[in-house]
């Protein structure tokens, strides 16, 4: 049985490379994979405190995973916004560099 600090390790781990990505990157595609890392690293802890909370309890329960689903389908709808975003500014402006996207501006 693998322990449950190996899978907040390997959450962590996903966590910083994610925000790494977001940070440092100036490709809004980039941008938009660091923020898809960082999701999966927050369904990993909570499936794997739910596990852990299976393995303590009498009476099964489905909370991690419900909230899990959830997190997928607002990746799902978070990728899908983003990129028709990105698609369209670069349609307009020939660009998907983060610092060059001046929308304000006429």
């Amino acid at each position: 049985m693998i322990p449950l600090s190996w899978y907040l390790m390997l959450a962590a781990a996903l966590f910083a490379i994610g925000l790494f990505g977001v940070l440092a990157r100036r490709n809004a595609v980039a941008v938009l994979l660091g923020i898809e890392l960082m999701l999966n690293a927050v369904n990993i802890n909570l499936l794997a405190f739910w596990h852990r909370s299976q393995q303590l309890s009498a009476e099964p329960h489905v909370t991690g995973l419900v909230f899990a689903a959830i997190v997928f389908a607002v990746a799902a709808a978070e990728t899908a916004v983003a990129l028709a975003l990105i698609i369209s500014v670069y349609r307009r402006r020939d660009t998907v560099v983060v610092d060059e996207l001046d929308l304000l501006r006429g």
